[in-house]
Protein backbone atom coordinates (compact mmCIF):
# COMPACT_ATOMS: atom_id res chain seq x y z
CA UNK A 1 0.00 0.00 0.00
CA UNK A 2 1.41 3.38 -1.00
CA UNK A 3 1.70 6.26 1.46
CA UNK A 4 -0.96 8.27 -0.38
CA UNK A 5 -3.49 5.44 -0.27
CA UNK A 6 -2.76 4.85 3.42
CA UNK A 7 -3.23 8.55 4.16
CA UNK A 8 -6.60 8.57 2.38
CA UNK A 9 -7.70 5.43 4.22
CA UNK A 10 -6.73 6.92 7.59
CA UNK A 11 -8.58 10.11 6.66
CA UNK A 12 -11.70 8.09 5.90
CA UNK A 13 -11.38 6.24 9.21
CA UNK A 14 -10.97 9.54 11.06
CA UNK A 15 -14.12 10.95 9.44
CA UNK A 16 -16.03 7.84 10.51
CA UNK A 17 -14.79 8.29 14.09
CA UNK A 18 -16.02 11.89 14.10
CA UNK A 19 -19.40 10.74 12.75
CA UNK A 20 -19.45 8.07 15.48
CA UNK A 21 -19.04 10.71 18.19
CA UNK A 22 -21.80 12.74 16.60
CA UNK A 23 -24.06 9.70 16.56
CA UNK A 24 -23.33 8.84 20.19
CA UNK A 25 -24.51 12.30 21.25
CA UNK A 26 -28.12 11.14 20.95
CA UNK A 27 -29.76 7.86 22.08
CA UNK A 28 -31.76 7.82 18.85
CA UNK A 29 -28.55 7.76 16.77
CA UNK A 30 -26.35 5.76 19.13
CA UNK A 31 -26.67 2.48 17.24
CA UNK A 32 -25.68 4.19 13.98
CA UNK A 33 -22.78 5.87 15.78
CA UNK A 34 -21.47 2.49 16.91
CA UNK A 35 -21.66 1.20 13.33
CA UNK A 36 -19.60 4.17 12.14
CA UNK A 37 -17.03 3.52 14.86
CA UNK A 38 -16.74 -0.17 13.98
CA UNK A 39 -16.35 0.61 10.29
CA UNK A 40 -13.69 3.24 11.02
CA UNK A 41 -11.74 0.84 13.23
CA UNK A 42 -11.86 -1.94 10.63
CA UNK A 43 -10.46 0.45 8.00
CA UNK A 44 -7.76 1.73 10.36
CA UNK A 45 -6.62 -1.77 11.38
CA UNK A 46 -6.68 -3.09 7.80
CA UNK A 47 -4.67 -0.09 6.59
CA UNK A 48 -2.07 -0.55 9.31
CA UNK A 49 -1.72 -4.26 8.50
CA UNK A 50 -1.17 -3.39 4.82
CA UNK A 51 1.69 -1.00 5.62
CA UNK A 52 5.08 -1.98 4.07
CA UNK A 53 6.68 -1.94 7.51
CA UNK A 54 4.68 -4.97 8.63
CA UNK A 55 7.02 -7.91 8.00
CA UNK A 56 5.00 -10.78 9.45
CA UNK A 57 1.48 -11.57 10.56
CA UNK A 58 1.94 -14.57 12.87
CA UNK A 59 2.12 -12.71 16.18
CA UNK A 60 -0.34 -10.09 14.97
CA UNK A 61 -2.96 -12.76 14.26
CA UNK A 62 -2.35 -14.36 17.66
CA UNK A 63 -2.88 -10.99 19.34
CA UNK A 64 -6.00 -10.24 17.27
CA UNK A 65 -7.56 -13.62 18.06
CA UNK A 66 -6.70 -13.41 21.76
CA UNK A 67 -7.83 -9.81 22.19
CA UNK A 68 -10.92 -10.25 20.02
CA UNK A 69 -11.88 -13.38 21.91
CA UNK A 70 -11.53 -11.75 25.30
CA UNK A 71 -13.49 -8.71 24.15
CA UNK A 72 -16.28 -10.81 22.65
CA UNK A 73 -16.69 -12.96 25.76
CA UNK A 74 -16.64 -9.91 28.04
CA UNK A 75 -19.19 -8.03 25.93
CA UNK A 76 -21.59 -10.98 25.77
CA UNK A 77 -21.41 -11.89 29.44
CA UNK A 78 -21.24 -8.49 31.11
CA UNK A 79 -24.39 -7.24 32.82
CA UNK A 80 -25.44 -3.65 32.22
CA UNK A 81 -25.03 -2.98 35.94
CA UNK A 82 -21.34 -3.93 35.61
CA UNK A 83 -20.70 -1.80 32.51
CA UNK A 84 -18.83 0.96 34.44
CA UNK A 85 -16.17 -1.43 35.72
CA UNK A 86 -15.82 -2.95 32.23
CA UNK A 87 -15.19 0.53 30.83
CA UNK A 88 -12.61 1.18 33.56
CA UNK A 89 -10.89 -2.12 32.74
CA UNK A 90 -10.74 -1.24 29.04
CA UNK A 91 -9.23 2.15 29.89
CA UNK A 92 -6.49 0.39 31.85
CA UNK A 93 -5.63 -1.72 28.79
CA UNK A 94 -5.27 1.37 26.61
CA UNK A 95 -2.93 2.92 29.16
CA UNK A 96 -0.85 -0.24 29.48
CA UNK A 97 -0.60 -0.54 25.68
CA UNK A 98 0.77 3.00 25.51
CA UNK A 99 3.40 2.19 28.14
CA UNK A 100 4.48 -1.03 26.43
CA UNK A 101 4.76 0.63 23.01
CA UNK A 102 6.79 3.47 24.49
CA UNK A 103 9.20 1.03 26.19
CA UNK A 104 9.50 -0.99 22.97
CA UNK A 105 10.28 2.20 21.05
CA UNK A 106 13.01 3.04 23.55
CA UNK A 107 14.76 -0.32 23.23
CA UNK A 108 14.22 -0.77 19.47
CA UNK A 109 13.93 2.74 17.98
CA UNK A 110 15.15 1.60 14.56
CA UNK A 111 12.09 -0.64 14.22
CA UNK A 112 9.90 2.43 14.73
CA UNK A 113 11.88 4.66 12.39
CA UNK A 114 12.70 7.17 15.12
CA UNK A 115 16.47 6.72 15.20
CA UNK A 116 18.96 4.21 16.54
CA UNK A 117 19.69 2.96 20.07
CA UNK A 118 21.29 5.84 21.91
CA UNK A 119 20.37 8.28 19.15
CA UNK A 120 16.57 8.64 19.25
CA UNK A 121 15.12 11.85 17.80
CA UNK A 122 14.46 14.53 20.43
CA UNK A 123 10.86 14.99 19.28
CA UNK A 124 10.27 11.24 19.59
CA UNK A 125 11.75 11.20 23.10
CA UNK A 126 9.32 13.93 24.15
CA UNK A 127 6.40 12.03 22.63
CA UNK A 128 7.49 8.78 24.29
CA UNK A 129 7.82 10.46 27.69
CA UNK A 130 4.37 12.07 27.50
CA UNK A 131 2.66 8.97 26.16
CA UNK A 132 4.28 6.63 28.68
CA UNK A 133 3.58 8.90 31.68
CA UNK A 134 -0.09 9.45 30.82
CA UNK A 135 -0.48 5.78 29.92
CA UNK A 136 0.95 4.63 33.26
CA UNK A 137 -1.31 7.01 35.20
CA UNK A 138 -4.29 5.78 33.17
CA UNK A 139 -3.44 2.12 33.78
CA UNK A 140 -2.98 2.21 37.55
CA UNK A 141 -5.77 4.75 38.07
CA UNK A 142 -8.19 2.64 36.04
CA UNK A 143 -7.26 -0.48 38.01
CA UNK A 144 -8.11 1.34 41.25
CA UNK A 145 -11.38 2.61 39.74
CA UNK A 146 -12.23 -0.94 38.62
CA UNK A 147 -11.52 -2.30 42.11
CA UNK A 148 -13.74 0.34 43.71
CA UNK A 149 -16.59 -0.18 41.24
CA UNK A 150 -16.37 -3.97 41.57
CA UNK A 151 -16.29 -3.51 45.38
CA UNK A 152 -13.01 -5.42 45.63
CA UNK A 153 -11.88 -2.54 47.85
CA UNK A 154 -13.88 0.02 49.75
CA UNK A 155 -15.49 2.76 47.71
CA UNK A 156 -14.91 5.27 50.51
CA UNK A 157 -12.29 7.99 49.97
CA UNK A 158 -8.83 7.05 51.26
CA UNK A 159 -7.09 10.19 52.45
CA UNK A 160 -4.01 10.94 54.54
CA UNK A 161 -2.18 14.09 55.68
CA UNK A 162 -0.03 15.72 53.02
CA UNK A 163 -1.69 13.82 50.19
CA UNK A 164 -1.93 16.78 47.82
CA UNK A 165 1.65 17.80 48.50
CA UNK A 166 2.82 14.26 47.74
CA UNK A 167 0.87 14.27 44.47
CA UNK A 168 2.39 17.63 43.58
CA UNK A 169 5.89 16.37 44.39
CA UNK A 170 5.38 13.28 42.23
CA UNK A 171 4.00 15.41 39.40
CA UNK A 172 7.05 17.70 39.49
CA UNK A 173 9.33 14.66 39.61
CA UNK A 174 7.61 13.25 36.51
CA UNK A 175 8.17 16.49 34.63
CA UNK A 176 11.82 16.67 35.72
CA UNK A 177 12.52 13.06 34.74
CA UNK A 178 10.73 13.55 31.42
CA UNK A 179 12.87 16.59 30.65
CA UNK A 180 16.00 14.66 31.70
CA UNK A 181 15.10 11.79 29.37
CA UNK A 182 14.30 14.11 26.47
CA UNK A 183 17.59 15.93 26.91
CA UNK A 184 19.98 13.06 27.62
CA UNK A 185 18.12 9.85 26.62
CA UNK A 186 18.90 8.44 30.09
CA UNK A 187 17.17 5.06 30.27
CA UNK A 188 17.17 5.01 34.08
CA UNK A 189 15.33 8.35 34.22
CA UNK A 190 12.81 7.02 31.71
CA UNK A 191 12.01 3.86 33.68
CA UNK A 192 11.88 5.70 37.00
CA UNK A 193 9.48 8.22 35.44
CA UNK A 194 7.16 5.39 34.32
CA UNK A 195 7.30 3.78 37.77
CA UNK A 196 6.41 7.07 39.49
CA UNK A 197 3.55 7.56 37.02
CA UNK A 198 2.12 4.19 38.06
CA UNK A 199 2.26 5.30 41.70
CA UNK A 200 0.72 8.70 40.93
CA UNK A 201 -2.19 7.03 39.11
CA UNK A 202 -3.06 5.13 42.28
CA UNK A 203 -2.72 8.18 44.52
CA UNK A 204 -4.96 10.28 42.26
CA UNK A 205 -7.89 7.83 42.41
CA UNK A 206 -7.83 6.34 45.95
CA UNK A 207 -9.07 9.56 47.60
CA UNK A 208 -12.13 9.70 45.33
CA UNK A 209 -15.35 8.23 46.71
CA UNK A 210 -18.05 6.25 44.96
CA UNK A 211 -20.31 9.27 44.55
CA UNK A 212 -17.76 10.86 42.22
CA UNK A 213 -17.13 7.78 40.07
CA UNK A 214 -18.97 9.13 36.98
CA UNK A 215 -16.43 11.95 36.80
CA UNK A 216 -13.53 9.53 37.36
CA UNK A 217 -14.64 7.19 34.56
CA UNK A 218 -15.00 10.08 32.15
CA UNK A 219 -11.63 11.59 33.12
CA UNK A 220 -9.82 8.25 32.75
CA UNK A 221 -11.42 8.00 29.33
CA UNK A 222 -9.79 11.32 28.46
CA UNK A 223 -6.41 10.19 29.83
CA UNK A 224 -6.51 7.02 27.73
CA UNK A 225 -7.14 9.10 24.61
CA UNK A 226 -4.21 11.43 25.23
CA UNK A 227 -1.96 8.45 25.95
CA UNK A 228 -2.96 6.89 22.62
CA UNK A 229 -2.40 10.18 20.79
CA UNK A 230 1.07 10.56 22.29
CA UNK A 231 2.09 7.08 21.18
CA UNK A 232 0.48 7.76 17.79
CA UNK A 233 3.13 10.40 17.19
CA UNK A 234 5.86 7.91 18.09
CA UNK A 235 4.40 5.36 15.66
CA UNK A 236 3.73 8.10 13.08
CA UNK A 237 0.19 6.70 12.77
CA UNK A 238 -2.31 9.37 11.70
CA UNK A 239 -5.39 7.36 12.66
CA UNK A 240 -4.08 6.74 16.19
CA UNK A 241 -3.25 10.42 16.64
CA UNK A 242 -6.70 11.56 15.46
CA UNK A 243 -8.56 8.87 17.40
CA UNK A 244 -6.61 9.58 20.57
CA UNK A 245 -7.20 13.31 20.24
CA UNK A 246 -10.93 12.75 19.70
CA UNK A 247 -11.21 10.50 22.75
CA UNK A 248 -9.03 12.76 24.86
CA UNK A 249 -10.83 16.00 24.02
CA UNK A 250 -14.34 14.56 24.16
CA UNK A 251 -13.54 12.87 27.48
CA UNK A 252 -12.22 16.14 28.88
CA UNK A 253 -15.34 18.01 27.75
CA UNK A 254 -17.57 15.31 29.25
CA UNK A 255 -15.59 15.51 32.51
CA UNK A 256 -16.15 19.26 32.59
CA UNK A 257 -19.89 18.74 32.07
CA UNK A 258 -19.91 16.12 34.84
CA UNK A 259 -18.06 18.50 37.17
CA UNK A 260 -20.64 21.20 36.55
CA UNK A 261 -23.42 18.69 37.21
CA UNK A 262 -21.82 17.78 40.56
CA UNK A 263 -20.58 21.25 41.53
CA UNK A 264 -16.98 20.02 41.45
CA UNK A 265 -13.84 21.85 40.41
CA UNK A 266 -12.45 20.60 37.10
CA UNK A 267 -8.89 21.25 38.31
CA UNK A 268 -9.52 19.23 41.48
CA UNK A 269 -10.58 16.27 39.35
CA UNK A 270 -7.27 16.31 37.51
CA UNK A 271 -5.30 16.62 40.76
CA UNK A 272 -7.36 13.99 42.60
CA UNK A 273 -8.86 14.00 46.06
CA UNK A 274 -12.01 15.99 45.41
CA UNK A 275 -15.30 15.66 47.25
CA UNK A 276 -13.91 14.09 50.40
CA UNK A 277 -15.30 16.49 52.96
CA UNK A 278 -17.57 15.14 55.67
CA UNK A 279 -21.08 16.42 55.97
CA UNK A 280 -22.98 17.42 59.08
CA UNK A 281 -26.37 15.95 58.27
CA UNK A 282 -28.23 13.72 60.70
CA UNK A 283 -27.18 10.08 60.59
CA UNK A 284 -29.54 7.57 58.99
CA UNK A 285 -32.27 6.25 61.23
CA UNK A 286 -32.23 9.08 63.80
CA UNK A 287 -35.54 10.42 62.49
CA UNK A 288 -38.75 8.55 61.70
CA UNK A 289 -39.49 7.69 58.10
CA UNK A 290 -42.92 6.64 56.82
CA UNK A 291 -42.81 3.15 55.30
CA UNK A 292 -45.39 1.61 52.98
CA UNK A 293 -46.10 -1.57 51.07
CA UNK A 294 -46.38 -2.38 47.37
CA UNK A 295 -50.16 -2.31 47.75
CA UNK A 296 -50.00 1.19 49.28
CA UNK A 297 -47.86 2.38 46.42
CA UNK A 298 -50.19 0.83 43.84
CA UNK A 299 -53.19 2.60 45.43
CA UNK A 300 -51.40 5.97 45.17
CA UNK A 301 -50.21 5.33 41.60
CA UNK A 302 -53.69 4.32 40.43
CA UNK A 303 -55.00 7.76 41.34
CA UNK A 304 -52.04 9.60 39.74
CA UNK A 305 -52.37 11.44 36.44
CA UNK A 306 -48.70 12.41 36.18
CA UNK A 307 -45.78 10.22 37.26
CA UNK A 308 -42.04 10.85 36.94
CA UNK A 309 -39.67 7.92 37.46
CA UNK A 310 -36.19 8.77 38.79
CA UNK A 311 -33.82 5.82 38.20
CA UNK A 312 -30.53 5.34 40.04
CA UNK A 313 -27.79 2.82 40.51
CA UNK A 314 -30.00 0.74 42.82
CA UNK A 315 -32.23 0.03 39.82
CA UNK A 316 -29.18 -1.09 37.87
CA UNK A 317 -27.97 -3.42 40.63
CA UNK A 318 -31.41 -5.03 40.95
CA UNK A 319 -31.87 -5.18 37.15
CA UNK A 320 -35.29 -3.64 37.68
CA UNK A 321 -35.48 -1.58 34.48
CA UNK A 322 -37.74 -4.08 32.70
CA UNK A 323 -40.15 -4.25 35.65
CA UNK A 324 -40.20 -0.44 35.79
CA UNK A 325 -41.04 -0.32 32.09
CA UNK A 326 -43.94 -2.75 32.59
CA UNK A 327 -45.23 -0.70 35.52
CA UNK A 328 -45.07 2.46 33.42
CA UNK A 329 -46.99 0.78 30.60
CA UNK A 330 -49.67 -0.32 33.06
CA UNK A 331 -50.01 3.22 34.41
CA UNK A 332 -50.09 4.70 30.91
CA UNK A 333 -52.83 2.22 30.02
CA UNK A 334 -54.89 3.69 32.88
CA UNK A 335 -54.47 7.21 31.50
CA UNK A 336 -51.45 8.45 33.44
CA UNK A 337 -48.60 10.34 31.81
CA UNK A 338 -45.33 8.65 32.74
CA UNK A 339 -41.89 10.14 32.11
CA UNK A 340 -38.33 9.45 33.29
CA UNK A 341 -35.98 12.02 34.80
CA UNK A 342 -32.27 11.25 34.38
CA UNK A 343 -29.56 13.08 36.31
CA UNK A 344 -26.25 13.56 34.43
CA UNK A 345 -24.34 11.59 37.08
CA UNK A 346 -26.91 8.91 37.90
CA UNK A 347 -25.20 5.53 38.04
CA UNK A 348 -21.46 5.01 37.92
CA UNK A 349 -20.61 6.37 34.50
CA UNK A 350 -22.07 9.05 32.23
CA UNK A 351 -25.20 7.83 30.45
CA UNK A 352 -25.53 4.69 32.59
CA UNK A 353 -29.25 5.18 33.24
CA UNK A 354 -29.99 6.05 29.61
CA UNK A 355 -28.40 2.76 28.54
CA UNK A 356 -30.46 0.74 31.02
CA UNK A 357 -33.71 2.44 30.01
CA UNK A 358 -32.93 1.87 26.33
CA UNK A 359 -32.29 -1.80 27.12
CA UNK A 360 -35.85 -1.96 28.52
CA UNK A 361 -37.20 -0.33 25.33
CA UNK A 362 -38.26 2.88 27.05
CA UNK A 363 -39.11 5.38 24.28
CA UNK A 364 -36.52 8.13 23.99
CA UNK A 365 -39.18 10.83 24.05
CA UNK A 366 -40.24 9.73 27.56
CA UNK A 367 -36.72 10.30 28.97
CA UNK A 368 -35.80 13.86 30.01
CA UNK A 369 -32.62 15.39 31.38
CA UNK A 370 -32.52 17.32 34.65
CA UNK A 371 -32.73 20.83 33.18
CA UNK A 372 -35.68 19.87 30.96
CA UNK A 373 -37.90 18.31 33.61
CA UNK A 374 -36.96 19.82 36.98
CA UNK A 375 -39.61 22.53 36.86
CA UNK A 376 -42.33 19.91 36.26
CA UNK A 377 -42.06 18.23 39.66
CA UNK A 378 -44.23 20.87 41.31
CA UNK A 379 -47.12 19.82 39.03
CA UNK A 380 -46.45 16.07 39.35
CA UNK A 381 -48.67 13.72 41.33
CA UNK A 382 -46.04 11.05 42.05
CA UNK A 383 -42.24 11.07 41.87
CA UNK A 384 -41.15 7.42 41.84
CA UNK A 385 -37.51 7.27 42.99
CA UNK A 386 -35.93 3.86 42.44
CA UNK A 387 -32.41 3.35 43.72
CA UNK A 388 -31.33 7.00 43.40
CA UNK A 389 -30.05 8.80 46.48
CA UNK A 390 -27.58 11.68 46.39
CA UNK A 391 -29.06 13.14 43.19
CA UNK A 392 -32.38 13.68 45.04
CA UNK A 393 -30.98 14.89 48.37
CA UNK A 394 -32.33 18.36 49.32
CA UNK A 395 -29.18 18.91 51.42
CA UNK A 396 -27.51 19.96 48.17
CA UNK A 397 -29.67 23.09 48.34
CA UNK A 398 -30.08 23.63 52.08
CA UNK A 399 -26.91 22.55 53.92
CA UNK A 400 -23.79 24.63 53.11
CA UNK A 401 -21.65 22.18 55.10
CA UNK A 402 -22.78 19.17 53.06
CA UNK A 403 -20.18 17.69 50.67
CA UNK A 404 -22.79 17.81 47.88
CA UNK A 405 -23.87 21.40 48.56
CA UNK A 406 -24.36 23.28 45.30
CA UNK A 407 -24.74 20.13 43.20
CA UNK A 408 -27.82 20.43 40.96
CA UNK A 409 -30.35 17.80 42.02
CA UNK A 410 -33.71 16.57 40.82
CA UNK A 411 -36.35 18.51 42.79
CA UNK A 412 -38.45 15.43 43.57
CA UNK A 413 -39.46 16.78 47.00
CA UNK A 414 -41.75 19.26 45.19
CA UNK A 415 -44.00 16.45 43.91
CA UNK A 416 -47.26 15.84 45.73
CA UNK A 417 -46.13 12.34 46.73
CA UNK A 418 -42.68 10.76 46.63
CA UNK A 419 -42.42 6.97 46.51
CA UNK A 420 -38.84 6.06 47.37
CA UNK A 421 -37.69 2.51 46.64
CA UNK A 422 -34.59 1.59 48.66
CA UNK A 423 -33.26 -1.33 50.64
CA UNK A 424 -32.76 0.72 53.81
CA UNK A 425 -32.20 4.21 55.16
CA UNK A 426 -28.45 3.83 54.61
CA UNK A 427 -26.71 6.85 53.04
CA UNK A 428 -25.67 6.97 49.39
CA UNK A 429 -22.17 7.07 47.92
CA UNK A 430 -21.58 10.56 49.30
CA UNK A 431 -21.89 9.04 52.80
CA UNK A 432 -24.60 11.43 54.04
CA UNK A 433 -28.20 10.96 55.08
CA UNK A 434 -30.94 11.95 52.64
CA UNK A 435 -33.40 14.45 54.11
CA UNK A 436 -35.94 13.36 51.50
CA UNK A 437 -36.51 10.10 53.43
CA UNK A 438 -38.19 12.01 56.25
CA UNK A 439 -40.33 14.49 54.35
CA UNK A 440 -44.07 14.25 55.12
CA UNK A 441 -44.90 13.62 51.45
CA UNK A 442 -42.41 10.72 51.16
CA UNK A 443 -43.28 7.04 51.51
CA UNK A 444 -40.37 4.62 51.75
CA UNK A 445 -40.73 1.26 49.98
CA UNK A 446 -38.03 -0.94 51.51
CA UNK A 447 -36.68 -3.97 49.67
CA UNK A 448 -35.01 -5.15 46.48
CA UNK A 449 -35.98 -2.72 43.72
CA UNK A 450 -37.06 -5.39 41.26
CA UNK A 451 -39.20 -7.26 43.79
CA UNK A 452 -40.83 -4.07 45.01
CA UNK A 453 -41.75 -2.95 41.48
CA UNK A 454 -43.02 -6.42 40.61
CA UNK A 455 -45.20 -6.29 43.73
CA UNK A 456 -46.58 -2.91 42.67
CA UNK A 457 -47.24 -4.22 39.18
CA UNK A 458 -49.10 -7.23 40.55
CA UNK A 459 -51.23 -4.96 42.77
CA UNK A 460 -51.98 -2.71 39.80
Amino acid sequence: MTADVAALAYLGASILFIMALRGLSSPAMARRGNVYAIAGMVIAVATTLAEPGVLGYDMILVALVAGGGIGTVAARRIQMAAMPQLVAAFHSLVGLAAVLVAIAAFYAPDAFGIGAPGAIKVASRIEMAIGAAIGAITFSGSIVAFAKLQELVTGAPLVFPGQHWLNLLLGLALVALGVEFAATQDGSAYLVMIALAFVLGVLLIVPIGGADMPVVVSMLNSYSGWAAAGIGFTLENTALIVTGALVGSSGAILSYIMCRAMNRSFVSVILGGFGVETGTTVKAGERPAKAGSAEDAAFILKAAKTVIVIPGYGMAVAQAQHAVREMAKALAGSGARVRYAVHPVAGRMPGHMNVLLAEANVPYEEVAELEDINNDFAQTDVAFVIGANDITNPAAKTDPKSPIYGMPILDVERARTVLFVKRSLAPGYAGIDNDLFYRPNTMMLFGDAKKVVEGILQAL
